[in-house]
């Protein structure tokens, strides 16, 4: 997804840092001691323990087939998440579908039914920006969930992943494992998932950037489908044409699998490599540290949790409690943190399994 939620958010503080050194100026400068009535200012009053049982909220949820461990993981942590708020959530799940157009349908017959608010990860979301909006313009929230609609007009708030920093960490990471390493010059590998995804793209020009700064450059790439099979034949066809490699970055730990695969038949291990979206196998090899891989960057499903946890919030007509507005965000971008074996441990309860 784009930074432009990071960058909103950076003028919002710049903009915040102003007015409050302009404040500080005129209480220097002025003669004149504050009225003891003066507002405080604005600071975070919060919303009330959101925790609390709040009026019952009826919430729709709709996305692909569970086919791919971290779609499989959005679904299930979802109504984990749903099934916390029990004493005043209702959750009504379609059946997981890679259909476009029986994906369209279930979410209509969830606007029919008049729930209270729609979560919705689109298999396609171009192609569900109309079902969306259509629950808009009925006065149903809608909470997008990572792969994102044509418009804002389409939900209420978005909330998924960064894909453009999840390229820049893993980058930023290889950069200094090979500094502590005293390469100068190292050949790092890249697989990636769908070249014609833009989350894709996004993830690579990250990973691209982030070298670049460090003065590296992506060596061989290969690309993917974000299945087992295909990661392990391109990985196969990458090591095949590198004769050495000093670091290697696979976008996502699914099909990680067969990337992992495909290093041990080729009997290397000469480098070290990064994965991608936080799975707990791959996470129990880095805790290990018996292989090549040494760390992985989070693209967390617990993103499904935290999106049923604010359409709850919405249908309750609540903001976040710790923050000072009154309604919840528009837009709100996780964090892809890198786990390595120092910090695996405060990760677990976010890894999935591939």
């Amino acid at each position: 997804m784009t930074d432009l939620p990071n960058l909103a958010r950076r003028g919002f503080l710049l903009g915040g840092a102003a007015v409050g050194a302009g404040a500080l100026l005129t209480a220097c400068t002025s003669n004149q001691a504050p009225a003891s009535n003066a507002p405080a200012g604005n600071v975070a009053s919060g919303q009330g323990d959101n925790a609390q049982t709040g009026k019952m909220v009826t919430i729709g949820f709709s996305a692909p087939a569970a086919d791919h461990g971290w779609i499989a993981a959005i679904t299930k942590n979802a109504k984990a998440q749903a099934d916390k708020f029990k004493s005043d959530v209702t959750f009504k799940a379609t059946e997981g579908t890679n259909d476009v157009s029986q994906q369209i349908a279930q979410v209509e017959t969830l606007i029919n039914s008049k729930v209270d608010v729609l979560v919705i990860l689109p298999f396609d979301g171009k192609a569900l920006t109309s079902v969306g909006q259509s629950a808009m313009d009925k006065g149903i929230p809608v909470v997008n969930l990572d792969r994102i609609f044509d418009t804002a007009l389409a939900y209420r708030t978005w909330i998924g992943g960064d894909n453009y920093r999840m390229g820049v960490n893993a980058g930023t990471y290889i950069a200094q494992e090979m500094k502590k390493k005293n390469i100068s010059n190292p050949v790092i590998g890249e697989v990636a998932g769908i070249d014609s995804l833009p989350l894709t793209q996004e993830r690579s020009k990250g990973f691209k950037d982030a070298l670049a700064k460090a003065g590296f450059q992506v060596g061989p790439r290969v690309a993917a489908e974000f299945t087992v099979e295909s990661g392990e034949k391109q990985t196969a066809n990458l090591l095949q044409a590198a004769g050495k490699l000093d670091a290697l970055w696979n976008h996502d730990d699914d099909q990680g699998i067969g990337v992992m695969s495909a290093i041990k038949t080729a009997n290397r291990s000469e480098f070290i490599m990064v994965g991608g979206a936080g799975s707990k196998n791959m996470i129990d090899l880095i805790k290990a540290d018996s292989s090549v891989i040494k760390a992985t960057v989070l693209y967390s499903p617990s993103m499904s949790s935290s999106a049923i946890a604010l359409a709850r919030l919405l249908g309750q007509a609540k903001g976040m409690g710790d923050l000072a507005e009154h309604e919840i965000p528009a837009s709100i971008t996780t964090y892809s943190a890198v786990v390595t074996k120092e910090n695996a441990a405060n990760y677990a309860d976010v890894a999935f399994d591939s």
